[in-house]
């Protein structure tokens, strides 16, 4: 769904409401949390956000707040939804002078606070989404107290715009991988000068 203006609160409450109980559209759910599965094409980006459980805190409210969308042309709709397995939450793009709703639904959440944490999500696409496909963000802290943010994805066109447009919609996800961990890395190192 794409509009010429931004859409406001009450356009994106409409649209999530007509895919809450829709089914995901695609038959893989879960597959970031293994092995991405065939005929989708899958973009890895990880990047190192600092060190310590301080950092490693940083990163999950960040997430937690669904920040690393926040880069003024993507951005997470309401950003007061829950990290909740089965929470449905509107991605908003702006490209080509256009803002393009794409819904997506909560797949499965990792809170692990054992001696290497982890915290993150997966959300896969509803019908209301130009691709199909899933999409997981991760923050952990390894062995050696090394905090990193990690994207996994996999997606391909689902909409008949989507395959017309296809190298222009890759070019975007790529420039959001990258935007993203710069982001996270920026809001890290507000909260924790240090960071680094």
């Amino acid at each position: 769904m794409f509009h010429f203006s931004s859409p406001n609160s009450d356009t994106v409450e409409r649209f999530l409401a007509r895919q809450r109980d829709r089914s995901f559209s695609y038959c893989h759910q879960g597959k970031t949390a293994s092995k991405p599965p065939e005929g989708f094409k899958v973009d890895h980006t990880r990047i190192r956000l600092g060190q310590g459980i301080e950092t490693f805190h940083a990163a999950k409210e960040a997430l937690g707040r669904w920040q690393q969308f926040d880069l003024g042309w993507v951005a997470a709709k309401p950003t007061s939804t829950k990290i909740n397995e089965g929470e449905t939450i509107c991605v908003i793009g702006r490209a080509a002078g256009m803002y393009w709703l794409n819904a997506c639904r909560i797949v499965y959440v990792v809170d692990d606070a054992m001696n290497t944490p982890k915290f993150g999500f997966a959300y896969g696409t509803l019908p209301g989404h130009m691709e199909m496909g899933e999409e997981r963000f991760l923050v952990e802290m390894d062995q050696a107290g090394d905090v990193w943010y990690d994207i996994l994805a996999f997606s391909r066109p689902k909409r008949w715009i989507a395959w017309v447009v296809y190298y222009y919609m890759r070019r975007l996800q790529k420039r959001f991988a990258r935007e993203s961990a710069a982001r996270m890395k920026s809001l890290v190192q507000q909260r924790i000068p240090q960071a680094a």
